[in-house]
């Protein structure tokens, strides 16, 4: 297994720079820093982390260099003074201790600037931009739009940089080389992406100036190629230093093209640049975000643009978006690349490269790509991951000290049972997990149907508890005697929650399913309590599945759903949260007619901000229909009412009604346990519901309490 990734695991060079690995951490703005620009020592560790995991190269990014100015986020980390080296030489003797490199992203935002709109100074940019409706906007919670970027941006001001400005940025690029040399650091990136500064006046869409910095293609690269040559000069000739570029702008009209982009990076490595950065950009629409943003959603989008970009200079070339390890192993054998930076990947485990080298790839947490991570940044957070809670949390979570094992009983066998099992046995605990059902996976199952990388987690989680020494009991009912029987030292109850039918009129109609009852269907379970709702035809054939083995296996059903379903082909789902969306965007794949009906005033919560955009954008494209702030529902015969936003009544018709709302926590049994006198934590939906990520917080939470 270690040969299939040894072209990620093999040594490699930028420059002078050594590296154990092909690996990188990818530059993310994390939002870690303290309130003043400064690193301490949540950023500290959260880096450390990562060296420890056996990356080759950790890099920080979005590092200011005109900070306060140019600043994109509240806790950003900064460079813009010899007040912040001691920070930054922090980070970089944590990395070196375990082995790794260690590279700073230097940065100015440019118009993408909330810091100076915040304050009330006008965001920099080369020449007025074309205004350009976003619907970005729209895919906000009313909640979130005040802490968001895009809520922050609402009454920037702009600035047109004269060239004393432009010399002025220079300079500070170039003070910030100097600063991250003396502070230990081993490279530096320049950041000339993503719609800041220096991608504004590389793009044609961005920059119509008519001076030397506008114009033809050598004029738009003169400001990033001064400060290449400025930032040369200030580290010598000998430092690695190299520069990351858009590949392309995608789908905007008057953009940067491939082909621009093969020349600046041949500009690039003629000014100093030891290697080039790979990465492409999008315009400010949801459409957009399927492919071309910087967190793609499209599997190795960027590496046919690095390909091509690699043919045109000498020097390494470096890419990332959505990579999978042997996909980028392959890349870099074919010599299609030369160095992976991974960032959601590494957020979710940042030992993958360590479980690489050591053949265990099939131990690596797995990304769901659910943007938790992102997201968080958008409104104004800072980084988190859905998947692994001590991501930005390593100081809240240190390693418990050597004891006594304990007894734990787990009660549960959902996401949060399954990860506080696994962590407890991991800790040398002696755990028993007790599932009422005949397997493992409670509503995660039925979440990775209607979206295939929760399958991952999915598949990762029992596979950690199959090879434990978790003592497993399927089939089995929790009651006070069994769990006094085992004498733990304490229960952790994970039953997750109660869905009950709304109170929605028509609730109780025969063409009416409950989330809970089209989850058995789909799996085959508890098939007696439908007996009203489907015929026998349908319940065999659920059945069969589930004694098959295929109900068992969402890939399966996936495909097996895109010929025949036990529903009709007009579907009302009453709910526009999380499941009732993802539940939505199923079934339009599958040839069924969806209207959404939501009482909030937004619909999709539960659902992080960019994996919200691209939900919403997909039914809305796929003809689904999404109406918020409706009320008055009522199911009727033939189809369901409401009243719409406008206060106008509406009617749709509908052979079946999914009731996607109405779950809740249920704590009946951690409280019976309780007064039995058991030593009971509660987590995951049972205490509300949280949905993944609600439920692998809950658990790690819980198992450090028990530390």
């Amino acid at each position: 297994m270690v040969s299939d990734y040894a072209p990620l695991l093999s040594p490699g060079r930028i420059g002078s720079l050594e590296l154990r690995n092909r690996m990188f951490v990818t530059a993310m703005g994390a939002n870690l820093a303290e309130a003043d620009g400064y690193c301490g020592e949540k950023i500290t560790a959260f880096h450390e982390d990562q060296a420890r995991g056996g990356i080759a190269l950790v890099m920080t990014g979005v590092v200011g260099v005109s900070w306060p100015r140019g600043n994109n986020m509240p806790f950003q980390v900064a460079l813009s003074d010899d007040r912040f080296v001691p920070g930054i030489r922090a980070i970089a003797d944590v990395v070196h201790k375990h082995g790794a490199r260690y590279a700073v992203q230097l940065h100015h935002g440019g118009m993408i600037a909330p810091g100076d709109t915040a304050a009330g100074r006008p965001c920099w940019v080369p020449s007025v931009p074309p205004v350009k409706a976003s619907d970005l906007e729209q895919g906000f919670l009313l909640e979130e739009l005040e802490t968001s970027a895009t809520g922050r941006m609402k009454n920037a001001t702009l600035h047109v940089m004269t060239k004393d400005d432009i010399r002025n940025v220079v300079d500070d690029f170039a003070a910030a080389a100097a600063r991250a040399k003396r502070a230990g650091v081993d490279a530096i990136e320049i950041h000339a992406g993503h719609g800041y500064l220096l991608n504004a006046f590389i793009s044609p869409y961005s920059n119509s100036r008519t001076d030397e910095y506008g114009g033809p293609l050598e004029n738009r690269v003169r400001f990033p190629l001064e400060i290449v040559h400025a930032v040369r000069e200030a580290v010598g000739r000998d430092f690695p230093m190299w520069i990351k570029i858009d590949a392309r702008e995608h789908q905007l009209q008057g953009g940067i093209t491939i082909a621009d982009s093969c020349r600046t990076a041949r500009m690039m490595e003629d000014a100093g640049a030891d290697a080039i950065t790979v990465t492409s950009y999008h315009d400010a629409s949801v459409a957009v975000l399927h492919s071309g943003s910087h967190t793609p959603d499209v599997p190795a989008w960027n590496i046919p643009d690095a390909t091509l970009i690699k043919k045109s200079v000498g020097i390494p070339v470096i890419a990332s978006g959505r990579v999978e390890p042997d996909v980028g192993g392959k890349a870099i054998a074919e010599g299609s690349i030369d160095f992976l930076t991974m960032g959601r990947k590494i957020l979710a485990d940042p030992d993958l490269p360590r479980r690489l080298a050591e053949g265990r790839p099939e131990d690596i947490r797995p990304c769901i790509y659910c943007y938790t991570c992102i997201s968080a940044i958008y409104t104004g957070g800072s980084v988190r991951c859905a998947v692994n809670p001590r991501t930005a949390r390593e100081l809240e979570f240190p390693p418990r000290p050597a004891g006594k094992p304990r007894k734990i009983a787990v009660i549960g066998g959902g996401p949060a049972g399954m990860e506080a099992a696994r962590l407890l046995d991991s800790r040398g605990d002696r755990v028993t997990l007790i599932e009422r059902s005949d397997r493992l996976g409670g509503t995660l199952q039925f979440a990775s149907i209607a979206y295939e990388p929760n399958e991952r987690l999915l598949n990762w989680l029992r596979r950690q508890i199959s090879t434990s020494q978790i003592d497993v009991r399927l089939g089995t009912e929790a009651t006070p005697e069994l769990i006094a029987s085992l004498s733990p030292d304490a229960v952790i109850v994970a039953t997750g929650a109660r869905r009950d039918a709304p109170p929605v009129p028509g609730a109780d109609r025969p063409n009416v399913l409950s989330g809970d009852e089209l989850r058995s269907l789909i799996l085959g379970s508890d098939l007696d309590k439908l007996r009203s709702k489907t015929g026998l035809m349908t319940r065999l054939m659920s059945k069969a599945g589930a004694l098959t083995g295929a109900s068992a296996n969402p890939a399966v059903i996936r495909e097996a759903t895109k010929a025949w379903m036990p529903l009709g082909k007009s579907i009302v789902i009453v709910g526009g949260e999380l499941v009732g969306l993802e539940l939505a965007e199923f079934l339009l794949h599958r040839g069924r007619s969806v209207t959404v009906l939501e009482e909030a005033p937004r619909p999709g919560k539960g659902i992080p901000v960019v994996r919200r955009w691209r939900v919403l954008d997909e039914i809305r494209k796929a003809g689904g229909l999404i109406l918020s702030s409706v009320s008055e529902i009522a199911i009727g015969d033939p189809g369901v009412t409401c009243i719409d936003q406008a206060g106008a009544p509406r009617a749709f018709a509908a052979d079946n009604v999914i009731l996607a709302k109405g779950a809740r926590g249920d704590l009946t049994l951690a409280d019976t346990l309780k007064s039995a006198g058991q030593n009971v934590v509660a987590i995951g939906d049972c205490r509300g519901v949280g949905y993944i990520e609600g439920a692998m917080r809950g658990a790690a939470e819980a198992v450090q309490a028990l530390a």
